[in-house]
């Protein structure tokens, strides 16, 4: 975790508890005051909420009784199973826990030292890119003495309350976490990455390759300290927390708390009619009410499998609210899944580590069209390119390249009526390779990829990129909204993600005395076709090479053919209108590489700018001698600099 944590309202715990020490009060904060004002927004409590602080409601308060456990925790009367199910997650990690309760053991009562407790707690969450610390009093809300919101099964234990209202007055109130994300929670305990997945729409429960995919996806996130719940969404009409025939229930956040691929021994084969057994373990937040189908406490399945193979398979079950399904039971029965990757970017691990590059936008509006940065998605044709765009490499031949766009929690603005995501998403365009400044026009440049469009405050992407360069343009849904984003891009070598701003070269005294660009032109070599055979086996290793006054760029070599497909794209600024581009195409050699013939192009803005196959040419002079091979060409050309 980084040193730098931010401070919410400016809070200093230490120097907040030692006043409350040295002036023998217990803490209360003005800034989240025990009132109605820090429970609700809109409603109204249905009876009187007493605010009582632990020692209140119990002889011999602790912040952990054994520990802490997934088994601590009962939802209350607030509609936030799913922060209960980020918790019960977040407890199954020792090092992610002790993130967000910072020196446990000093914040914990001493029964020993009383003089020492001051009613103050801290915890720290991954706020938009930035680990914050939020301070709150020990004043926790009850009816009739007891807890009404999140609460441990042990009376006298209350790390979940406090992390609770310590997670509210980051919202602005309780009532602002009612119907939240489990994935959202888990990325503000950890800032791990969150991927949303619909199992019907990605026909889990249909087809088996995709149901195994997902399989060994969720194994490999869950054994790399990842965290995942699941829950199953109410059709329309229908109404949430009911119980499934099968006695899940609907619209209910469970946490995944183990996922198991087990080998059988001979005698279970025969058994199970399978060698192998896929397995998940899910908890409900409520602690009580559990699957009854196969695998489920007292089922058929059970009675087949000895105590000592259920040691040995790690079968286990940890307490009441837990069980066992098949992964198939599993795909079929639940429709969403939340996953959230702890991306790995440390270098002295054993696993996968990647490179992370994150950046800070924000869509804003202006009516000037090269300063609008708020243009909405790509079906607006006209102002699409009006976005925030970002460029980065793949600097190997292909990489995977892990994408998360991020909006701001609007949580805060529930008050005013402004609390729900804005649909956003992102494209990704394959460009010329030597692109510096922002795309004005979509002309040779390739549409790679595109996320999914949803109203959450996470977009997540996977995709595996060729070599080249990309530009990444975040966007709403809709023209015109304004909000700020985060954007982490994570590859396996360095991305160099950087922001494009520059419309076009800039004007400097310099270009006073060499010139200013006059013309800009875009060309891409889609092939090449019919060169000359250079080896014994009738082959040949080509590659481009595209000169432009003094610049030259050059394609990626291609093995073993006479007939090469490059798809390289490039961009010019040219200040000599009347130099020709040359496009040189050469066999790559160990000694000394062979020049294999040219095409000299005019690239003027009268060109036709449909595709063209010219025929190859030598050099000097035997440039207008026709030798083997032709390539096939685009070139677009224009005197306005802000047109491509």
């Amino acid at each position: 975790m980084s040193s730098s944590v931010q401070l919410f309202r400016d809070q200093k715990y230490h120097e907040l508890k030692g006043q409350c020490i040295q002036q023998r009060r217990l803490f209360e904060d003005p800034e989240f005051p025990a009132s109605d004002v820090s429970l609700f927004y809109q409603s109204a409590p249905p009876r009187k909420v007493e605010w009582k602080r632990p020692k209140d409601l119990c002889e011999d308060p602790h912040l952990f009784v054994n520990g802490i456990s997934s088994h601590d925790l009962h939802q209350g009367t607030l509609g936030n199973c799913w922060f209960v199910a980020a918790c019960s997650c977040l407890a199954l990690r020792k090092e992610l826990w002790q993130q967000v309760i910072p020196d446990f053991n000093e914040q914990e009562w001493d029964p020993k030292n009383p003089e020492k407790y001051a009613g103050i707690f801290r915890f720290r969450f991954w706020c938009f890119g930035e680990w914050t610390e939020v301070v709150v009093d020990d004043l926790l809300p009850t009816m009739d003495g007891k807890l009404i919101y999140c609460h441990s099964n042990v009376k006298n234990e209350f790390w979940s309350a406090l992390l609770e209202k310590a997670y509210a007055k980051l919202a602005g109130s309780y009532e602002a976490l009612d119907g939240g994300s489990a994935a959202d929670a888990i990325v503000d305990f950890t800032g791990a990455v969150a991927e949303s997945i619909d199992l019907v729409q990605g026909k889990h429960g249909e087809i088996i390759s995709e149901q195994m995919k997902l399989f060994e996806d969720l194994l490999k996130v869950h054994e790399r300290g990842g965290l995942i719940s699941c829950s199953i969404m109410a059709s329309s009409g229908s109404t949430s927390e009911v119980e499934t025939e099968m006695g899940l229930v609907i619209g209910h956040a469970y946490s995944v708390t183990a996922i198991r691929k087990l080998r059988l021994g001979e005698r279970l084969i025969f058994s199970f009619k399978s060698e192998k057994l896929f397995m998940i373990r899910l908890r409900n937040p409520w602690g009580k009410r559990e699957w009854n189908g196969a695998w489920s406490d007292n089922s058929e399945e059970w009675k087949k499998v000895s105590n000592s193979e259920r040691k040995s398979l790690g079968l286990t079950l940890e307490n009441d609210g837990e069980f066992w399904m098949t992964f198939e039971d599993w795909c079929k029965n639940f429709t969403d899944v939340d996953i959230c990757r702890i991306v790995n970017t440390s270098y002295f691990s054993i696993h996968k580590t990647w490179e992370k590059k994150m950046m800070h936008g924000a869509w804003a509006k202006n009516s000037e069209p090269l300063l609008n940065r708020s243009g909405g998605c790509f079906d607006n044709k006209e102002t699409f390119l009006q976005n925030p765009q970002y460029i980065f490499d793949v600097k190997k031949t292909e990489d995977k390249v892990l994408v998360s766009l991020q909006q701001e929690d609007r949580r805060k603005y529930k008050k005013e009526g402004r609390g729900d995501s804005i649909p956003i998403g992102f494209e990704i365009f394959k460009v010329e390779d030597n692109r510096s400044y922002r795309l004005h026009k979509l002309t040779v440049q390739e549409r790679v990829a595109t996320s999914p469009y949803i109203n959450t405050r996470t977009v997540f992407l996977k995709r595996i990129l060729k070599q080249g360069r990309y530009v990444l343009i975040p966007t709403t849904y809709h023209p015109g909204i304004i909000t700020k984003f985060i954007l982490r891009l994570f590859t396996d070598v360095p991305s160099e993600l950087r922001e494009l701003k520059a419309d076009k070269p800039k004007m400097t005294c310099w270009s006073l005395l060499c010139g200013y660009p006059r013309r800009v032109t875009q060309i891409k070599i889609h092939s090449a076709e019919g060169l000359q055979k250079q080896d014994r086996s009738g082959g040949a290793d080509p590659y481009v090479l595209i000169k432009c006054e003094n610049q030259n760029m050059r394609s990626p070599v291609q093995h073993d053919t006479t007939s090469a497909i490059f798809d390289t794209q490039v961009i010019f600024y040219r200040k000599n209108v009347d130099s020709p581009i040359i496009v040189q195409v050469w066999n790559s050699n160990i000694l000394c590489d062979q020049f294999l013939g040219q095409a000299v192009l005019a690239a003027s803005p009268s060109d036709p700018r449909e595709q063209q196959t010219l025929q190859l040419r030598g050099r000097g002079s035997r440039e207008t001698a026709e030798v083997p091979g032709h390539i096939t060409v685009k070139v677009f050309s224009s005197d306005d600099l802000l047109e491509l």
